[in-house]
């Protein structure tokens, strides 16, 4: 039913010829707003990802010394009470009473006239 054949002639005026020229520039028009809006879009896009990656890097860093700094808090209550024990040693090896008595455990240093025997730490084989 419907004929290839155009119906309508087309007018060569220079009404039309404007009016082709205004709908040729509002298509570059939309042409060049989709260009900007995705290119707008594309460097939103890699903004906001390089911001998350940064941002994501930044929390396991924080994380990581987080971690770091409380086992170094461990370690460091670790060393202030082994100080404390040494300087507690150092205080009592000033004592002679002290060094003597350690002598006699550990050495078996004896005192004049004293006899020392020597008991076995081991289960007895019977």
């Amino acid at each position: 039913m419907a004929s290839d054949k155009q119906t309508v002639t087309r007018l060569d005026s220079n009404y039309m010829q404007q009016y082709d020229a205004y709908v040729d520039r509002q298509k570059r028009k939309k042409k060049r707003l989709i260009r900007r809006l995705v290119l707008f879009s594309l460097i939103a896009v890699i903004a906001f990802g390089s911001m998350a990656t940064y941002h994501i890097k930044q929390r396991v860093l924080h994380a990581e010394k987080t971690e770091e700094y409380e086992a170094l808090q461990q370690d460091l209550a670790e060393l202030e009470k082994q100080e404390n024990n040494l300087k507690e040693e150092v205080e009592l090896l000033k004592d002679e009473d002290y060094v003597l008595e350690i002598a006699r455990t550990n050495y078996f240093f004896s005192k004049e006239g004293e006899l020392i025997f020597k008991i076995p730490e081991e289960d007895p084989s019977y």
